[in-house]
Parts: C-alpha cells; sequence; structure tokens
C-alpha cells in the first residue's frame, strides 16, 4: 500500500520555513449547525480569522464538581504512565487521558455544550484524541514554549490534515500573572515546518520540557511582525476553543494562584492517523487514543442530579460510542 503524501513536513534537517496552510478552518456541513448549542455565525467567524474562541462563564457549574473528581483523580492514578511531572519538581504537572478514568469527565467530554460546537466547527462526527488536565502549581508552575499542536500531531501521531482542535475548561481563574495560554491570532493560517529531528520516544522529554517542534527566534520574529500575542484570561467554567495549528504558549506561573484546566483534544473521524510522519513508532495510547469511534452527544447538558449520580469511578468504554 503507497504511504500517504506529507502535505505538512516537519523535522527533516537544518531547515526551517513557513509553509501555507491547505485545509479549511471551518469545515462546513449543514448537519453539525442547527443544533441548540451550535455557535452563532460571529463566532464562527472569530474562530475562522483568529484560530480560537473564548466562550466567558460557559459551564460554571462544573467548576466545583471537576476540581474535586481531579483531587481524587490524582489519588487513584497515582504512580500511573500518563502523570507528568515538572521538569524541575515532583511537583504534577499534567494528567493525560482523565476521562477513561472518570465517569464525570467521560461525560464532560460528550456535554452537548461542548461536543456540538465541535461538531459543527469539524463539519463531521468526533472522536477524543487525547485529553489532559494540566496543572500549573502557584510560583513553580513552568512555562510551555510557543508550538503548533498539530505539528506534533502530524510527525508524532500520523495526524494527516487540519482537521482537529481542542475544547477546554478554566477550573481556576487564568490570570495574566499565573501562567495563562498565550496565543498568536491569526498564526493557524500558515505552517512552520521546523527544525531538527524526531528521536526515538521523544514524548519522554518533550512532555517536561519540549524543544523539538519549537519555532526558531527568527521563524518567530517573522510571524509577529504582522501578528499580536494575546493572553487568554477568563473565569472558571469558561469554555476556549482553539485551532490545532495555532500557535501557542504559556509562561511561568509566578503568582500565588495554580492554574487548572480541563482539555479535550477533539480529531474529525475523516482524519484519523496513519503512521507517523517523522518515521517513529507510534506514541502511547493516552497521547494518540487508538479508540477512534465516534462520539454521541448526550441527550442534554449534564444537570447536578447526573453528577451526583456519576460519582468517581472508571468511564465503560461502551459509553463512548456512537
Amino acid at each position: 500500500m503507497n504511504e500517504p503524501f506529507d502535505l505538512y513536513p516537519s523535522r527533516t534537517g537544518n531547515r526551517e520555513s513557513l509553509l501555507p496552510r491547505l485545509d479549511p478552518v471551518v469545515y462546513e456541513d449543514p448537519r453539525y449547525s442547527h443544533s441548540e448549542f451550535s455557535l452563532t455565525e460571529d463566532q464562527v467567524a472569530s474562530y475562522e480569522e483568529n484560530g480560537f474562541l473564548v466562550i466567558p462563564d460557559y459551564l460554571p457549574e462544573l467548576v466545583s464538581p471537576l476540581n474535586e473528581e481531579i483531587d481524587s483523580l490524582k489519588d487513584r492514578m497515582a504512580g500511573a504512565e500518563e502523570l507528568y511531572t515538572e521538569p524541575d519538581s515532583n511537583a504534577l504537572r499534567t494528567v493525560f487521558k482523565p476521562f477513561a478514568h472518570s465517569r464525570l469527565i467521560d461525560s464532560v467530554s460528550r456535554d452537548p455544550r461542548i461536543l456540538q460546537p465541535v461538531m459543527q466547527l469539524l463539519g463531521s462526527q468526533a472522536y477524543i484524541m487525547q485529553s489532559r488536565i494540566n496543572v500549573k502549581p502557584a510560583f513553580t508552575g513552568k512555562s510551555f514554549p510557543w508550538h503548533s499542536d498539530f505539528e506534533t500531531w502530524h510527525v508524532e501521531d500520523g495526524m494527516p490534515r487540519m482537521r482537529a482542535l481542542t475544547a477546554w475548561i478554566m477550573l481556576t481563574e487564568n490570570t495574566a500573572h499565573n501562567g495563562p495560554l498565550y496565543v498568536v491570532p491569526g498564526s493557524h493560517k500558515r505552517y512552520i515546518s521546523c527544525a531538527g529531528r524526531t528521536g526515538k520516544d521523544n514524548y519522554k522529554t518533550s512532555l517536561k520540557r519540549q524543544t523539538l517542534g519549537v519555532p526558531r527566534q527568527e521563524t518567530m520574529r517573522e510571524v509577529l511582525e504582522d501578528h499580536d500575542i494575546v493572553a487568554v484570561e477568563g473565569k472558571p467554567g469558561s469554555l476556549v476553543i482553539h485551532e490545532c495549528n495555532l500557535l501557542h504558549g504559556s509562561p511561568d506561573n509566578i503568582s500565588a494562584d495554580p492554574r487548572t484546566i480541563l482539555m479535550f483534544v477533539y480529531n474529525s473521524v475523516l482524519n484519523r492517523p496513519v503512521a507517523p510522519f517523522g518515521g517513529v513508532e507510534p506514541r502511547p495510547h493516552y497521547l494518540s487514543n487508538p479508540d477512534t469511534a465516534a462520539l454521541e452527544p448526550l441527550a442534554a447538558p449534564l444537570t447536578e442530579e447526573d453528577i451526583r449520580w456519576l460519582g468517581a469511578g472508571p468511564a465503560p468504554a461502551t459509553a463512548r460510542v456512537a
């Protein structure tokens, strides 16, 4: 069988370049544009232009239950491979694949208030390719450098096209001081083919301190000549959706306030991964989910009664199939 042609080569040597984007940002399909929870035309236009969308105070009732669940999850998953610590300490940095260990988080990923807008933007059904809880401890939470998620997912996971996005919930206030996400609006319209070559098991170090897939300073200077840097701030319960090729990063948390977010990476079922384009072995299941069955939105948004009923514990696999 012929190998798929690489439309977005990266990490092929010392050369770094800005390439044109060859895929739409928003995929039109009327089947996914007329639900009760669809985004407005203005919201879709803003997402298409800027590469991200912030919906303030969208899910405030989920904040307290999710924070309690995450505290419990840290204990239940202690010692698991899916937990990563800060680069310079043993403080927790990231919990991967939390939906597989929590009925509540699994259900949140299928709440129609999230999944319906996701399908609207992707123009198809979707599955969770990756999920994570990012924690930035007060004073010690470290930065993430500039990068495009798609570049890594393409090179290391085999995602063929730009038909994915990340939807994430602020579980603490995101301020200018506690290491918020920085984005470069409009940067998703070009692709940075980064320098370097991907070694074996690169993820074991890159998830603590990323060096590959990080644009050089001269490349970022060129990008920033006609683009601004924006800090994504908001109250707990705000929902953020950002496009897979949007350049983003975050600074150290220099405040006394920790920052916690719950992230779901949704990939179109029409964009399932192939062999990694970087010629490496596929990454573990918690970084690129092998279960690519389409998700079915819940019949209605989660209620307080639903949350009490779900309780703690792993999600049944059958709950995720459409």
